[in-house]
């Protein structure tokens, strides 16, 4: 089994984003699964390009993406992508669009197909925060769940897709006056473990996960 994980450049202004962090220091091989990775741009006309072409290369069986959310504290592993985008800040190519589709006749929403309520329980069980998140808001992040799925749908080859939001490093945190953060070996671990876990499960828990974020 193969896994193509996915962050992003940095953005905002920001010298890093852990998210690109995090995945450069991802082992080639969690358990039984082969790890290839990718770093995509921060940008709402070529991020899903970048994506695509980084799956036909590898041909995974599992698509995580992750993103950065800063504020927030906890794993958020979302649920659904939705068709907009609405940009509080310009993206990287000084881009900002507002109340765009991502995709003009594509559906309103798509949930991601990884089993994200026994992942979020792992990472308990592990001892991280961790949370089912319900938005992904509507910048670049929500952009490539959205186009994550959709390709996914269309795509000759079957695979499963989701994506991570994560919080700010220490480095970022100090920068910006205390804002929540993890270290990036920790969220490295909580990305181990979604891996795992989708590995080993097709099926999904039944358990109550309804906070927003």
């Amino acid at each position: 089994m193969k896994a193509l994980v996915t962050g992003f450049d940095p953005f905002g202004g920001d010298a890093v984003n852990p998210s690109s962090l995090a995945v450069s220091r991802l082992r080639k091989k969690i358990g039984t699964v082969s790890v290839v990775t990718a770093v995509l741009p921060t940008s709402y006309a070529k991020s899903a390009t970048v994506l695509r072409k980084a799956i036909d290369e590898a041909k995974p069986d599992i698509v995580l993406c992750v993103g950065q959310a800063g504020g927030r504290t906890e794993l958020s592993l979302e649920r659904i992508g939705i068709n907009l985008q609405d940009a509080r800040i310009p993206d990287n190519d000084r881009k900002q669009p507002i109340d765009v589709p991502v995709r003009a006749d594509g559906p309103a929403a798509y949930f991601a197909t990884l089993p994200v309520k026994a992942c979020v329980a792992e990472m308990r069980k592990a001892g991280f925060p961790a949370n089912v998140s319900n938005t992904a808001g509507t910048f670049v992040c929500n952009h490539i769940l959205y186009s994550l799925m959709d390709i996914i749908a269309t795509h000759p080859a079957k695979m499963r897709g989701g994506f991570l939001h994560i919080p700010y490093v220490p480095e970022q945190a100090a920068r910006l006056g205390g804002a929540p953060s993890m270290a990036v070996d920790d969220i490295v671990r909580g990305i181990a473990i979604i891996v795992a876990t989708s590995a080993d499960r097709t099926t999904d828990i039944h358990t109550a996960e309804g906070r927003i974020s």
